[in-house]
C-alpha cells in the first residue's frame, strides 16, 4: 500500500509542474493520478513566491542605493493600484513559467495598455518545461494594466494583466 505522504508529494509534483497524468509502476505497486485540468484542483502552494521575492529584495541593496530605490518604486505602484483596480478583472497565469508578451523578440506584444481584446484572444506566451503556452483571455474588454514584464517568471494564480470588461 502506498504511502500517503508519497501520494502527497506526488500531487504537489503535479500541481507544481502543471501536470494532468502521473503513472508510475514497480514490482510491488502501480499509481495512477489524473488530473482533468489545472483549474479543477484549487491546491495551491505559495511557497515558491516569498523566495523569489526575497531574492529580487536581496540583489539591489547588494548593488547600489540607486538599484534599491528603485525596488521600493514598484511597491508604492502596486499599492494605488490596489485602489485603482475597483471593477477590472485579472488574466491569470495558470502555470508556473516564464512570462513573454511576444512570440518572438522581434514582433509586437499580443496587447499592449489600452488594446481591446475578446475573449479567447491570445494575451502572452507562458514558457514552462520549454513549452510555449498561449494564455488566452476568459473575458473580453480593454487592457487597462501590464503588471508583468517581458522574461519574468511566474507563479500559477498570479495576475498577470487587468482587463475593464466590455
Amino acid at each position: 500500500m502506498i504511502d500517503i505522504r508519497k501520494l502527497k508529494e506526488l500531487v504537489r509534483l503535479m500541481v507544481a509542474n502543471d501536470l494532468s497524468e502521473i503513472d508510475l509502476r514497480d514490482s510491488e505497486e502501480q499509481v495512477t493520478i489524473h488530473r482533468p485540468s489545472p483549474y479543477a484542483t484549487p491546491q495551491v502552494t505559495h511557497q515558491p513566491a516569498p523566495p523569489a521575492a526575497a531574492p529580487v529584495a536581496a540583489a539591489p541593496p547588494s548593488e547600489a542605493a540607486a538599484p534599491s530605490a528603485s525596488v521600493p518604486s514598484p511597491q508604492p505602484a502596486t499599492e494605488p493600484a490596489a485602489d485603482d483596480t475597483a471593477g477590472l478583472v485579472p488574466v491569470q497565469s495558470p502555470m508556473v513559467g516564464t512570462f513573454y508578451a511576444a512570440s518572438s523578440p522581434d514582433v509586437d506584444d499580443f496587447v499592449k495598455v489600452g488594446s481591446s481584446i475578446a475573449a479567447g484572444d491570445v494575451v502572452c506566451l507562458v514558457e514552462a518545461m520549454k513549452i510555449f503556452n498561449e494564455i488566452k483571455a476568459e473575458s473580453g474588454g480593454t487592457v487597462q494594466k501590464i503588471l508583468v514584464n517581458n522574461g519574468d517568471s511566474v507563479e500559477f494564480g498570479q495576475d498577470l494583466f487587468l482587463v475593464k470588461p466590455s
